[in-house]
C-alpha cells in the first residue's frame, strides 16, 4: 500500500532558508510515520508573491542551493515540492535569466525527470495574469517553451514514472493554475489523461478568497471523477502580499477520490501533515462539509491576516480612534481578539459635533472590551488651526498685496479628520509604542468618502475589503460566536452611520452619511467585483429594463424608494461614478495596504490609472432618452 503525506506548511515569502528548514522537518516526520511520498506546496522554497525580488540572481542561486538540500534529504522517501527553476543559459522575454515555476520530484537523492520534459522537473503550463497574479512578468511557461523548441505543450506535458516498493506509479503533476483551465486554450489534466495515470498531484500557492474553496471542490472533484483517479491538492498557509494588497493563504489542502468526492480537507490556517493510503481512498467516505455562514470564513481570514501582519512588522500594540460608529467598533473588537485588550488603546476624539450618544457608546465599547481608553477632545486645536489659517495674511511677493484664506465648512470637516489622525492618533501611537489603524470599509474606499491624511491614514486597512453590510454581519458574528456576549454595543449597530463632522450629520436627528448602504454597497460592488465590471451604461440599461436590483443583487424596491425619477437615478449614479474614477483613485493609491477577502480587492488586485470618469456613447444616448421621457 502506497502512503502519501500531504504537508500543508506555512510558506514565508522571500525566506528560502526558513522554508527549507520547515520542509526538512516535515520530511523527517513523514519518514518516521512511514510515508512513501510527501507533497509540499507550489513555490514552497521561495514563496510566491515576491515582487521584483525575482530579478535578483543572488536570491535565485540561494533558492537553487536550498532546493539541493531538499533533494539530498529524499533518502528512503519521495519528495514532491515547488521551487523556482533557473536555466542560466537562456533568457526570459525581458532579457533576464530564464525562470520556471517548477514541480520537482526527488527520490533517493536524485531528481526524477518527467517522461518528455527537457528538464528534470515539470514546468507550469498556465500562467495566471489576472487579479493578484503576474506570472508572465517573471516566469517562462511550458507553452512558450514548446514554441521555442518547435513542438507543442501536448508533447512535452507528460507523467512522472515512479518506482516505489517494487511497484510502478504514473503521476500527473500539475501546478495550481494548471487545474483551473476552463478559460484557457488547453487543459493540462486532460492532456495527462491520455496516459494511464494512477493519481494526480496539484501543488498550489492559492490565496484565500470568499467562496474559492467551494468552487475548487466542484472543479477539482469533477476533474478527479472524469479522470477516474485520485487527486491530491496541497496548498500553503501564511501571509503574502503585493505591496498594496495583503493575502491570507488558508491551506485547506484536499484529497479527492477517483469518484470525485472530498475525502479529506486539512484545517484552515494550520500546518498539517496527513498521511493517506492511495489504495484506500476509494473506500473512504466523502468527508462532510460543515455548513457555515460566509462571515465565519471572513472572520477567520481577518483574524489570521491581522495577526500575521503584526508579527511580520513586529508590532504588538495598537491605537484605534473610535467614534461610536460601527466600523471603528468592529475594528476594535477584531484587534482586541488578536493582540489582547491590554495592548489596545481606544481613543475617542470628540468635537462639538459629536453627540452624547456616540460618546457614550464609545465608552461602553471600551468597557466591554476591557482595554485601555482615553478621551482627547479636538475642538480647541481645530479652532486654533482655523484661526491661524484665516488670520494669517498671505502676501503676494510680486506687489506686496495681502489677502486672507476663508475656511469653508467642508474644509473645516477635513481639518477635524486630519487633526484626529495626523496629530492625536499618530502621536498617541508613537507614545504607546505601536501603530494606529485605518477603519475604512469598502464602500467608503470605493468613492473616496474619507479624508487624505485623516481617517484614510493608518498602517493597515483590515476592513477595507468588506462592504458595510459585511461589517454589520461581522459585528453580530463577533458578539454571538467569537465573544459569546455583547461586545459591540447594540446601540452602535442600530445608530445611523455618520461621520459627525457637521450639524448636517447629527445622529440624534437621524442624519448620517450620504451613502445609502443598502443600495450603494451593491452599486459600488458592481464597479469593482463583477468579473465583467459594470459601468454607467450597464446601470442605465438595467434601469430602462427595470432590472437594477436583480442585476446588483440588492433588495427589490430600493431604486424607487431612493430615486423617484430617472433624473434622480442618473444624478446619483454620476456623482458616485465621477468619484470612483476621480479623486477616490488618488486616495486609494495613497491608502494603507488592504487585507483581501473578496474576489477583487483594491490595490494590486484592481489595477487602475488616474484617467478620470468616462461615459460611453451608448450611455449618453440612454441618458438623453430617459431624461426626455
Amino acid at each position: 500500500m502506497l502512503n502519501i503525506a500531504m504537508a500543508q506548511m506555512e510558506v514565508i515569502p522571500g525566506h528560502p532558508d526558513e522554508n527549507t528548514q520547515r520542509i526538512l522537518a516535515f520530511i523527517d516526520e513523514a519518514r518516521q510515520k512511514h510515508a512513501d511520498i510527501v507533497i509540499f506546496p507550489e513555490m514552497a522554497v521561495p514563496g510566491y508573491f515576491l515582487g521584483d525580488t525575482w530579478e535578483q540572481p543572488a536570491f535565485l542561486r540561494d533558492c537553487e542551493s536550498y532546493g539541493q538540500d531538499i533533494i539530498a534529504a529524499s533518502t528512503g522517501i519521495t519528495v514532491m515540492f515547488g521551487n523556482v527553476a533557473v536555466d542560466w543559459q537562456k533568457k526570459n522575454n525581458d532579457g533576464r535569466v530564464r525562470k520556471y515555476n517548477a514541480f520537482f520530484i526527488a527520490q533517493d537523492g536524485q531528481l526524477v525527470q518527467p517522461d518528455n520534459m527537457p528538464y528534470p522537473y515539470t514546468i507550469k503550463t498556465l500562467m495566471p495574469n489576472y487579479r493578484e497574479f503576474d506570472d508572465t512578468r517573471h516566469f517562462f511557461s511550458l507553452q512558450k517553451l514548446a514554441r521555442e523548441l518547435g513542438t507543442t505543450p501536448q508533447k512535452l506535458l507528460s507523467p512522472v514514472s515512479l518506482k516505489i516498493r517494487g511497484r510502478r506509479f504514473e503521476v500527473g503533476c500539475l501546478l495550481c493554475e494548471d487545474g483551473w483551465s476552463d478559460d484557457y486554450e488547453l487543459a493540462p489534466l486532460k492532456i495527462l489523461e491520455e496516459d494511464a495515470i494512477d493519481f494526480y498531484v496539484n501543488i498550489s500557492a492559492s490565496p484565500y478568497t470568499l467562496g474559492k474553496n467551494d468552487k475548487r471542490n466542484r472543479v477539482f472533484g469533477r476533474q478527479a471523477k472524469d479522470a477516474g483517479a485520485p487527486l491530491f491538492y496541497v496548498n500553503c498557509i501564511g501571509l503574502q502580499n503585493n505591496g498594496k494588497t495583503v493575502y491570507t493563504f488558508d491551506g485547506s489542502s484536499t484529497a479527492y477520490s477517483g469518484r470525485g468526492d472530498v475525502v479529506y480537507t486539512a484545517p484552515e490556517y494550520k500546518e498539517d501533515l496527513r498521511i493517506l493510503p492511495l489504495d484506500g481512498l476509494k473506500d473512504m467516505p466523502a468527508a462532510p462539509v460543515p455548513e457555515e455562514p460566509d462571515i465565519a470564513h471572513i472572520y477567520r481570514a481577518l483574524h489570521y491576516g491581522v495577526g500575521h501582519f503584526l508579527q511580520n512588522i513586529h508590532m504588538k500594540k495598537l491605537v484605534i480612534g473610535i467614534s461610536g460608529g460601527i466600523d471603528s467598533a468592529v475594528a476594535a473588537a477584531l484587534y482586541a481578539k488578536v493582540v489582547g485588550p491590554e495592548n489596545l488603546l481606544l481613543v475617542n476624539m470628540p468635537s462639538v459635533y459629536n453627540s452624547a450618544t456616540t460618546k457614550g457608546l464609545s465608552q461602553q465599547l471600551a468597557e466591554n472590551l476591557g482595554c485601555q481608553y482615553m478621551i482627547v477632545p479636538i475642538q480647541k486645536s481645530v479652532d486654533h488651526t482655523i484661526r491661524q489659517l484665516e488670520e494669517t495674511p498671505m502676501t503676494l511677493l510680486g506687489d506686496g498685496s495681502k489677502s486672507y484664506l476663508k475656511v469653508s465648512s467642508f474644509v473645516a470637516e477635513n481639518i477635524q479628520a486630519r487633526d484626529r489622525s495626523a496629530r492625536v492618533l499618530a502621536g498617541a501611537a508613537a507614545a504607546f509604542g505601536g501603530g494606529f489603524t485605518c477603519n475604512a470599509n469598502k464602500a467608503e474606499t470605493t468613492v473616496g468618502y474619507s479624508t487624505l491624511y485623516g481617517d484614510q491614514s493608518g498602517f493597515l486597512a483590515a476592513l477595507a475589503d468588506l462592504w458595510k453590510y459585511q461589517v454589520y454581519a461581522l459585528a453580530h458574528y463577533m458578539n454571538d460566536v467569537v465573544y459569546g456576549r455583547e461586545v459591540v454595543p447594540q446601540g452602535i449597530i442600530d445608530i445611523v452611520p455618520s461621520a459627525e463632522l457637521s450639524s448636517a450629520q447629527n445622529v440624534d436627528e437621524g442624519k448620517g452619511d450620504p451613502i445609502k448602504y443598502p443600495y450603494h454597497d451593491y452599486l459600488f460592488r458592481s464597479f469593482i467585483e463583477r468579473w465583467q465590471k459594470a459601468t454607467p451604461e450597464d446601470l442605465l440599461t438595467w434601469y430602462e429594463e427595470g432590472t437594477v436590483e436583480k442585476n446588483l443583487g440588492c433588495e427589490e424596491g430600493l431604486v424607487a424608494k431612493y430615486f423617484p425619477t430617472a433624473a434622480d437615478f442618473i444624478s446619483d449614479l454620476e456623482r458616485w461614478w465621477n468619484l470612483f474614477c476621480g479623486m477616490a483613485v488618488a486616495k486609494r493609491i495613497q491608502a494603507p495596504p488592504v487585507l483581501a477577502v473578496s474576489r477583487r480587492a483594491y490595490g494590486f488586485d484592481h489595477r487602475e490609472a488616474q484617467n478620470g470618469a468616462y461615459y460611453t456613447r451608448r450611455y449618453r444616448e440612454l441618458k438623453k432618452k430617459l431624461l426626455q421621457e
